[in-house]
């Protein structure tokens, strides 16, 4: 397999790789960011509202369409983690970034982002993102109340 030239070989950690996917994101870099996913058949990409995308064409081929729009100002906070031998979950929001005809604004996304670790080190084989609420969670339910 061919090395990612944005990204060491053997990555040591899922926070790089999302550091470098949110990094990808704000500089518009489509080759950066396609260097955080593995190099299989079966990655996974959800965009908030939108249809699963499989496959690391499909994948390039929608952000390739989200950054002719412009960068994407998203700014990962409140990540939780599990992590085991071989696979890793982040679940966090994205804070984005916007401008409206009304001016600046923020939105949040909620999303779950799930690494791999196979022969190129830790890749990103998951990316689902959901529209948030404009509460912050925490303001959004309340001590004990189950969402689902």
């Amino acid at each position: 397999m061919a090395k990612h030239k944005h990204i060491p070989a053997h990555a040591g950690s899922p926070d790089e790789i999302e550091a470098a996917f949110y990094e990808a994101l704000r500089s518009g870099d489509i080759d950066k960011l396609m260097a955080c996913w593995a190099d299989e058949d079966e990655v996974v990409c959800v965009h908030p509202g939108g249809p699963r995308l499989v496959g690391v064409a499909q994948i390039r081929s929608s952000f390739e369409a989200l950054f002719a729009n412009g960068t994407i100002q998203a700014r990962p906070e409140r990540i939780a983690r599990v992590q085991g031998l071989g696979a890793c979950m982040h679940s966090l929001i994205e804070r984005l970034d916007i401008l409206t005809a009304d001016g600046p604004a923020q939105a949040l996304v909620m999303a779950t982002n799930v690494y791999h670790q196979g022969v190129q080190g830790w890749r990103m084989v998951a990316h689902h993102a959901s529209p948030g609420s404009a509460l912050e969670p925490e303001a959004a339910a309340g001590p004990g109340t189950v969402l689902h």
